[in-house]
């Protein structure tokens, strides 16, 4: 199946796409701005519609693929060589990996239009993932439901700041993992003061024997905050 998603600026939206990645094959002006994009074996058509508001889009599409880490690192790749940035909040936008309550692993890109594009792994389903978390771990995979995948960022950030009070001796590794989390989601709400607090508090948190772990995770909350500030390319 191909899809089909609108967009303000058709131009713009192929850019959008060829930063992550995609090769654009088709382009028409009349009798109506259309364009296709392909990556491997996902095509997807766009059609420009001016004084349509990405906000307010309703178009979503699930893409499953043989390998949803690695496609995410093409994607992240491609707009930090383009962008010098990965873009994490406002519109587009490109989501990290991370299990969400009640889904699979993947990630989410919101596209120029406010398109999103749902991406797992081909067979993946629940029974697949890990053991059942608890706790504040828990609490993590609640937020980033609301959070990465439906975009709620106010509600993910209440639902995180409850778990946090409700589980002040979570262990480390997950307290930092919600700490990160929630710097991400300051930052994302335009609150870049608290964010980076957020941050320096939860960097504070990472002792030696779990320093290698979260060095991953550390490095994103840095690079969402860095791209998410005023003036950032």
């Amino acid at each position: 199946m191909y899809p089909i998603l609108t967009v303000p600026d058709l131009d713009e939206a192929i850019r959008f796409y060829e930063d992550l990645g995609f090769r654009r094959t088709y382009r028409q002006v009349r009798p109506n701005p259309h364009a296709v994009v392909e990556l491997e074996d996902i095509g997807i058509h766009l059609s420009a519609v001016p004084g349509i508001d990405p906000a307010a889009s309703l178009g979503s599409v699930i893409i499953t693929v043989p390998d949803a880490e690695a496609l995410y690192r093409t994607f992240a790749d491609g707009l930090r060589r383009t962008r010098g940035r990965i873009p994490s909040a406002g519109i587009p936008r490109l989501l990290r990996p991370r299990r969400k309550q009640g889904t699979t692993s993947g990630f989410s890109v919101v596209d120029v239009g406010g398109n999103w594009l749902r991406i797992s792994r081909i067979g993946d389903t629940e029974d697949d993932g890990p053991e059942r978390v608890t706790g504040l771990a828990r609490v993590l995979e609640v937020a980033a439901r609301q959070g990465d995948a439906r975009g709620d960022h106010r509600v993910a950030l209440d639902v995180l700041d409850r778990g946090l009070a409700r589980h002040p001796e979570a262990p480390a590794a997950d307290r930092v993992r919600a700490g990160l989390y929630r710097a991400e989601l300051l930052a994302r709400l335009g609150d870049h003061a608290l964010a980076r607090a957020a941050l320096e508090r939860a960097e504070s948190l990472v002792g030696a024997t779990e320093a290698a772990a979260l060095a991953e995770d550390v490095a994103h909350a840095r690079e969402v905050l860095a791209g998410a500030e005023p003036g950032a390319p």
